[in-house]
């Protein structure tokens, strides 16, 4: 009698479950290694949740503990993403931002931030006068910021869509409208059930959780998983409000970073429009609407270092 039900299951080497910018990436990785490669997503295209939600910001690296996996990949793959942007045609631009100062307590910091960064291995890191600031950004105030040339922003949907084409010239291959509703570990390796309009049974050697927010409740359905393997999920949700007209700032402006983030900033995109965001919002659900009502939060933040809002 067959695991799960009666159907066969169709070997594959790896399965790659979410098609968001990091399960898009690692399929491409394992195609380009010339390893056979199928992703199944339970939406119907690439990067409808998290990867279409969020600031598009290349990040240089500058927060993290010296020596950490965030700090080592975050400032190896933001190098290598402005190169991959330049080979493949993705838009993006090298804007850079400041992290400003309100007060002299934030000012302080400043230098504990550049330290950091350096240590980091972040390029051109610069402490600035208010004067100096406000010559870059004539709308900031400020008492200090210090710039980062090294940060940037990109298009994040056309990056996507650049990981698939890489990812499917090398073999992967696409199921969309293919949510996993269960699977089991057998012998060396993974039985999946995968729902959907074309329902499949997979056998794979290699399975990749790549499903975001959804990926502790995914890993909850495959038995024989160690439940210790298995992480909690806690949802942190970022707000965001957009700027009416074109931005007044031509760089990304961050405040001095806050317990939980880096505080209610201003990013541009390559089309010019600003947004304010994200806050912090603990939730207990995954919950994409947005309180007006925080809108109030995000004007005395942002009034801090931009008055004229």
């Amino acid at each position: 009698m067959r695991s799960m039900n009666s159907s066969p299951f169709e070997s594959v080497d790896c399965v790659v479950v979410g098609a968001g910018v990091v399960g898009l990436a690692v399929a491409r990785a394992l195609a380009l290694a010339g390893r056979e490669v199928i992703v199944v997503e339970a939406a119907d295209a690439i990067g409808t949740e998290t990867s279409s939600r969020n600031s598009e910001v290349i990040h240089a690296g500058i927060y993290y503990p010296k020596d950490s996996l965030m700090a080592r990949t975050c400032v190896a793959g933001r190098r290598l993403l402005y190169a991959y942007c330049a080979e493949h045609g993705v838009p993006h631009r090298n804007c850079g931002k400041l992290i400003v100062a309100t007060n002299q307590d934030e000012s302080a910091r400043l230098t504990e931030i550049k330290g950091r960064a350096e240590a980091n291995g972040v390029e051109g890191m610069r402490l600035l006068s208010p004067a100096e600031a406000s010559a870059l950004e004539p709308n900031l105030h400020c008492t200090a910021a210090l710039l980062s040339p090294a940060t940037g922003i990109i298009d994040s949907h056309t990056y996507m869509l650049a990981l698939r084409g890489d990812a499917e010239a090398d073999g992967a291959l696409f199921a969309f409208r293919s949510p996993v509703t269960r699977g089991r570990i057998a012998g060396e390796g993974i039985e999946l059930k995968v729902g959907g309009t074309e329902p499949m049974n997979l056998r794979c050697r290699l399975m990749i959780n790549a499903a975001g927010l959804h990926a502790p409740a995914l890993a909850q359905k495959i038995a024989g998983l160690p439940s210790d393997l298995i992480p909690s999920a806690y949802y942190a949700k970022g707000n965001y409000f957009t700027l009416a007209g074109r931005s007044p700032f031509s760089r990304l402006i961050y405040p001095v970073p806050v317990p939980g983030g880096l505080g209610v900033h201003i990013t541009v995109d390559l089309g010019g429009q600003a947004k304010f965001g994200p806050d912090v919002e603990w939730i207990t659900d995954i919950d994409y609407t947005v309180d007006p009502r925080r809108a109030d939060g995000f004007y005395a933040a942002v009034r801090k270092y931009w008055p004229d809002l």
